[in-house]
């Protein structure tokens, strides 16, 4: 009898020298997290103001305009393909001026070159190739000014001889074969921004 108790009051005294680990509590678990969140939150806010939100932009822009100058072309080539087609207006069960349900209209050619509209590719396209200036290797920069100042006289002048075509029947010794003449000229204007143009994305490494 006096030998077990002597065992367990043995076994009592080790039992209560053993260490167990502190537990953490819980204000300081706490503060861990709050440490390793502040490090994240810190990292993430670094890394945007390192690389901000403005190449992005920048970025989403060019692709814009590259895209836009590939497309204007594209519908210039649609246009000089079709362009008996796309220059006339057929009115159906009236008759035009010269008593035919056919006539050769100009406007369609102010459309394609952005004259007619903010949503055209080409709106406001010396803007759009200013912006894009910055990538022309430093050897081409010559032959992109060039490219550039055709399209732009070009454009206009194709424009110009649109709008007073549209006006031909109407002028003192005017007619279907004033507005021909006219409509003729812009087409001329027209093959030089289409080859303009072409001269721009070949500069720019575009795929067309």
């Amino acid at each position: 009898m006096i030998r077990t108790a002597a065992f367990l009051l043995l076994l009592w005294t080790n039992v209560s020298a053993w260490v167990t680990p502190p537990t953490p509590s819980p204000s300081s678990a706490t503060e861990v997290s709050r440490r390793e969140i502040l490090a994240s939150v810190g990292a993430s806010a670094l890394a945007t103001s390192l690389l901000g939100s403005k190449p992005a932009l920048a970025l989403s822009q060019e692709e814009i305009d590259k895209a836009n100058i590939v497309k204007g072309y594209k519908r210039l080539v649609y246009l000089l393909d079709n362009w008996e087609k796309e220059t006339t207006v057929c009115k159906i069960g009236q008759t035009t001026t010269f008593g035919d349900e056919c006539e050769r209209t100009p406007l369609k050619v102010m459309d394609y070159l952005g004259y007619k509209s903010t949503n055209d590719p080409l709106f406001k396209v010396e803007k759009t190739l200013k912006r894009l200036g910055s990538l022309v290797p430093t050897d081409r920069d010559v032959d992109y000014l060039d490219a550039v100042e055709n399209l732009l006289q070009n454009a206009e002048e194709a424009s110009g001889m649109a709008y007073v075509s549209s006006w031909g029947e109407a002028n003192p010794g005017g007619g279907k074969d004033r507005v021909e003449v006219f409509i003729e000229r812009a087409k001329k204007n027209v093959i030089v921004s289409k080859e303009s143009l072409a001269t721009v994305i070949e500069i720019l490494g575009l795929k067309v």
